[in-house]
């Protein structure tokens, strides 16, 4: 895979732009965010060129499938069930599934979700949570969390949404008539995503991962994004 990218010039990066500070479009309509900066970086160890392709939360393993991306640094939590089909390196990143509400809808624990319309982004953890914990919510559908998700909440369209805790805290500070409930429902590492068939490949992009840890680069794209007074969640280098 390396050197296909090194021969074609540039490498295929999906990226998620749903949400901030992940990914998002600035003002300019440049991709930008955390994981928009790790894809950088990774272009640049490469040598090569990055050409960021936006991708879904339910259309980035299969286009790593495909073929459409070399990688995905996209938000993707390193599931047992994803793993049989691509492959991740160690975390770059760590996030649990969080709820955010509206802060006078009077909802206080997860149960109060049912019959509530909460949204969910398609293929992602909080879809397959939720449709087990509260199965009698009201499941609203959205390719990317943001805009779609984030202006429903904003126009009080719905009553709640299930995200990763790195979205839906950052959320919560720019909007206060949104509040997070207490608790995590899950800890889950957030990996690159590659095609299966190149464990080369996958072992050079954990050296990547581990030197991103050891270096100080992770700790200071983490506080870049989430503010000084962030706490990156602790990362094992070894791989």
């Amino acid at each position: 895979m390396i050197d296909d990218i090194r021969l074609r010039g540039t490498v295929r990066i999906g990226v998620s732009l749903g949400g901030e500070p992940i990914g998002f479009r600035d003002a300019q309509n440049n991709p930008v965010g955390y994981d928009v900066d790790v894809a950088t970086m990774l272009a640049q160890k490469l040598g090569v060129p990055v050409e960021f392709v936006d991708v879904s939360g339910d259309a980035r393993i299969s286009m790593l499938v495909s073929g459409q991306i070399d990688v995905a640094v996209a938000n993707t939590s390193a599931t047992p069930e994803r793993a049989k089909t691509v492959n991740f390196t160690i975390p770059y990143n760590r996030a649990g599934l969080h709820v955010i509400v509206q802060k006078n809808a009077g909802i206080k624990d997860l149960k109060e979700l049912a019959g509530k319309k909460v949204v969910v982004g398609r293929g992602t953890t909080g879809e397959s949570f939720l449709k087990i914990a509260v199965p009698d919510a009201q499941l609203v559908y959205v390719d990317q969390f943001a805009p779609d998700g984030v202006l429903q909440l904003q126009q009080k369209r719905v009553d709640a949404a299930i995200e990763d805790s790195s979205l839906l805290d950052y959320l919560a500070t720019k909007n206060p008539s949104l509040v997070t409930l207490p608790g995590l429902y899950s800890n889950d590492p957030i990996g690159i995503a590659v095609a299966k068939g190149d464990p080369e490949f996958v072992r050079w992009l954990d050296m990547f991962v581990s030197d991103y840890i050891q270096s100080g680069a992770y700790a200071a794209n983490y506080t870049k994004w989430w503010g000084a007074g962030s706490n990156p969640p602790a990362l094992n280098p070894q791989w």
